[in-house]
């Protein structure tokens, strides 16, 4: 009795699909509709404890009034029909015999005994009621989704405005990271602008502001020393400063003698290593001991490394000028004067090779007035020194005019302190990687030191000096070779010593895509420029790739080829690397049609394979100037030809001849020359050219001739001409190609 007294509390629980069927059932008033014979089935489901889904054929006798359940043949299994005008059973009643349609177990659940009548509309609303206290899934979900709606009208409202550094190059990521937006809500904005970018795009500062004003953020320009502070310099202190070497560069005219007096110095042969015997690496050596020593560069004196020239100008304390005896001035002795005084370094001029008969240094002396040198012997101020390299005569003098003059300068630097120094060359070598040499301006260089250099960083490895030796630390003034670049640096870039390697990396990155955009904007406007040229016929093209041993001498190349070029041929350097010639190489001179140019560097077993197979041409070189003279011709090949005409014979027409069905023929007098049968014609009346064209027969009586001689008679037939007259004049001619060269 308790079972069944708990069980008359519990509601009866329609399904969705019963509650919509009542629904469809029930007037606007709530009421059944009624069909023509009165009657109505109405659809009821039931849901037992497991919200599952059962059909019941009859009603238990708890259930009192006059209307019955039962179940309807039509109905899908889980329903059960109830009908209005049928009767519930009495519960006297026995069950139905049929125990095939009639379940097990009925289902349905006995309502409060104050029900005379099962009432559709009632339960429904007690099923609305259950739902409101058990809400679904979906329900709880739309919920969900309004709270959140309100928190972020909330935030938006409470939202705070940053003052964000835009610098003039920024990643979307990092650009998020400083407004403290999600990246998505970056990379949205960007996509209302048109501008389609992910988190690692580059963004420049005008784009990057815009984003910021969209996202309700406030922006300034961030300057080069706000991002680049940690490579700030500042001033040591006097009591800091110690005395250090004199950085000496030689510079002059090619061949006049420069490393050889390095050499005699060094009592090294530094000659017998380059090719060509003249110079075209630059380098760095140290002589001297203890408080004497002197630190050298030397640099190239071909006309193509004159950015060589400049850097080395840059990064010294003193200029040895070197003029050959012999000689005299030359263009690329007058172009280091230039570089000595832009960079306002003092000279010492040494007049070399003085052993050699008849010469006069005199001479020299007189010539350097005129660019407005005056050695002391002639009352001026810039020491000069007579020697020769190779007999080693006067080189003790050379050495002390060195160290007065840098007494003079009072050279002093600070080695207690983080390096800084300049990149003086690059090179890739196999085994040890990028190696630089670098020239320490400043502090002293140590192993494990983190460096910063151009838009390259590392942390040094090894340190190597001028004689191949091992060192731990590189003090002021000295040249050393340092390992532990990823990649080859520029020549002449700075070498800044960073605390740590975060630092390191965003700077190297920064200047990385700055480099990149700017050198981007200029390829751009150079390559649009080039083939809006090739388009109008006005120029031709000749793309090369170019590998050095070095970074300057690919550099050096670069510079002299392009220089060659003209408003009709242009040289395009597709690449130019350090190291050997790879397969990549091969590919991309391939794909522009190009060629590739080693400088001594020799090409891969898998590249030459490449270039054999694609038919794509290697050249090899040592000396420079060979370079630039071969390039020169290829461009000469791609010149347009000068055209010119020469005349080969004036013919007289005496006579004109009617034949039917071939047309006018002239009978002819040759005056001089001679007249071919495959050469152009002219022909003119009265001065004045009314055709020109090519002969269709050239006759000699009744016989074909390939040319008639001065004083001959021959019958001329024009090629689709045939106004002819007496008297009228026949000019032969040719053109004639002659090449031209730049």
């Amino acid at each position: 009795m308790d079972n069944n007294k708990n069980k008359k509390n519990k509601p009866l629980k329609l399904s969705s699909t019963g509650r919509l069927q009542i629904r469809k059932n029930l007037g606007p008033s709530g009421d059944s509709q009624k069909s023509g014979n009165n009657k109505k089935t109405i659809q009821i489901v039931f849901r037992n404890k497991n919200n599952q889904q059962k059909s019941s054929s009859t009603a238990k006798s708890n259930f009192r009034g006059s209307s019955t359940f039962r179940t309807s043949p039509q109905t899908t299994p889980g329903l059960t029909n109830l009908s209005k005008n049928k009767s519930y059973e009495n519960k006297n009643k026995k069950p139905l015999d049929n125990k095939k349609n009639a379940p097990k177990k009925s289902t349905l659940k006995p309502v409060d005994d104050d029900f005379s009548k099962l009432d559709a509309k009632k339960i429904l609303e007690k099923e609305e009621q259950e739902f409101d206290r058990f809400p679904s899934l979906a329900k709880l979900k739309r919920a969900r989704e309004k709270e959140k709606l309100q928190s972020q009208d909330q935030n938006d409202e409470t939202k705070i405005s940053r003052d964000v550094a835009i610098p003039d190059i920024i990643t979307v990521q990092d650009l998020a990271n400083r407004m403290a937006e999600k990246t998505a809500d970056v990379v949205k904005a960007l996509m209302k602008m048109g501008v389609m970018a992910n988190a690692a795009q580059s963004l420049d500062a005008d784009t990057a502001e815009l984003v910021v004003a969209e996202l309700g953020h406030k922006s300034f320009r961030a300057t080069d020393d706000d991002l680049l502070k940690d490579l700030e310099d500042f001033e040591d202190l006097e009591k800091t400063l110690v005395s250090r070497a004199p950085v000496v560069t030689i510079m002059g005219h090619v061949d006049h003698g420069k490393t050889s007096i390095l050499d005699a110095f060094r009592s090294s042969n530094l000659v017998a290593g380059e090719s060509g015997g003249i110079t075209q690496h630059i380098g760095a050596y140290q002589i001297g001991e203890k408080d004497k020593k002197i630190t050298f560069i030397d640099t190239p004196g071909h006309a193509a490394f004159s950015n060589m020239r400049a850097r080395g100008a840059k990064t010294t304390d003193i200029i040895i000028l070197v003029v050959a005896a012999d000689d005299s001035l030359k263009p690329q002795t007058i172009e280091s004067i230039a570089h000595a005084k832009a960079a306002n370094v003092p000279i010492i001029v040494a007049i070399n090779k003085i052993d050699l008969p008849n010469v006069d240094p005199d001479k020299v002396r007189q010539d350097l007035l005129t660019q407005e040198i005056i050695v002391e012997k002639l009352s001026g101020d810039v020491l000069d020194v007579e020697v020769s390299a190779l007999k080693k005569i006067n080189l003790d003098k050379l050495k002390e005019a060195i160290i007065l003059q840098s007494d003079i300068l009072n050279l002093k630097a600070n080695p207690n302190r983080v390096a800084r120094g300049s990149i003086i060359e690059s090179k890739l070598e196999k085994g040890r990687g990028s190696v630089a040499t670098v020239l320490v301006q400043k502090g002293t260089l140590k192993v494990s030191d983190i460096f910063v250099s151009g838009s390259e960083w590392g942390k040094v490895k090894a340190l190597i000096d001028d004689n191949g030796k091992n060192i731990k630390e590189a003090l002021p003034s000295t040249p050393v070779e340092v390992l532990g670049f990823d990649a080859n640096p520029l020549a002449g870039d700075d070498f800044i010593v960073v605390e740590t390697e975060s630092v390191a990396r965003k700077i190297a990155e920064y200047r990385f895509k700055k480099l990149q955009i700017q050198k981007n904007k200029v390829v751009k406007s150079n390559v649009e420029e080039m083939f809006e040229q090739i388009n109008q016929g006005k120029a031709s093209s000749l793309p090369i790739i170019i590998k050095a041993d070095v970074q300057g001498s690919a550099e050096a190349i670069e510079n002299s080829v392009t220089k060659l070029s003209t408003n009709e041929v242009a040289v395009t350097v597709v690449h130019k690397g350090v190291g050997a010639i790879t397969e990549s190489d091969v590919a991309l001179a391939n794909s522009s049609k190009g060629f590739i140019i080693g400088f001594n560097v020799r090409a891969l077993p898998h590249a030459r394979d490449a270039a054999k197979r694609d038919g794509v041409d290697m050249k090899y070189y040592s000396i420079i100037y060979e370079l630039i003279d071969d390039v020169k011709n290829l461009l000469s090949g791609l010149l347009t030809p000068d055209i010119s005409e020469k005349i080969t014979g004036n013919v007289e027409i005496r006579e004109v001849f009617n034949i039917s069905k071939i047309g006018n023929i002239a009978g002819c007098m040759v005056k001089d020359g001679i007249v071919s049968r495959n050469t152009q014609v002219r022909l003119l009346r009265d001065n004045v050219v009314i055709h020109t064209g090519n002969l269709a027969s050239l006759k000699r009586f009744k016989e074909e001739v390939k040319e008639v001689k001065s004083g001959f008679e021959c019958g001329v037939m024009f090629e689709n001409y045939s106004d002819i007259k007496v008297g009228d004049i026949i000019e032969t001619y040719e053109e004639v190609k002659t090449e031209r060269k730049l």
